[in-house]
């Protein structure tokens, strides 16, 4: 049985906002992308993960990363910078006490999942073909790494 990798990818289409207002639905607030993109300025500064509002602007300077990466991501769809970087379980209750809603749902903010095969089954290789190209460049970096080693030694 060979091993899968299931990669998530987003994307967000823009529908008519249904509420120019946040509503609460079940002690929940609702927000529009137009909302969250409202929301940039190193004192003001929101993000959505993973469909969820937060109010990072008090986090600003407490973030390890810096606060430029924040700022960058300040009023926008944010899930695939924060889970590039492999936050801590910690990371993630500091977002619980940062939580201020939900984005509204039809606001279709789309989250696509792939499935992409990474194993062998009779011989053929499965899924993306760029393990190859990985390992060219590995070859190809190390031979450069030798002949600078090499070259740099004969200097002495």
């Amino acid at each position: 049985m060979g091993a899968f990798l299931s990669l998530t990818l987003l994307s967000i289409t823009k529908m008519p906002a249904t509420a120019a207002i946040p509503t609460d639905t079940a002690e929940k607030k609702v927000f529009t992308l137009k909302q969250v993109a409202e929301h940039k300025d190193r004192n003001d500064l929101w993000m959505i993960i993973n469909g969820k509002v937060y109010d990072i602007s008090s986090f600003v300077d407490e973030h390890p990363g810096g606060e430029e990466v924040l700022l960058d991501a300040g009023g926008t769809e944010a899930t695939n910078a924060f889970d590039d970087v492999g936050h801590s379980e910690d990371a993630y209750g500091i977002l619980d006490n940062l939580y201020v809603g939900e984005v509204d749902p039809s606001e279709d903010v789309i989250r696509k999942t792939h499935t992409i095969k990474t194993s062998y089954e009779d011989g053929e290789s499965v899924g993306d073909d760029h393990g190859s190209s990985s390992m060219i460049f590995l070859v190809v970096a190390a031979a450069v790494a030798a002949a600078a080693f090499f070259y740099l030694q004969g200097q002495k």
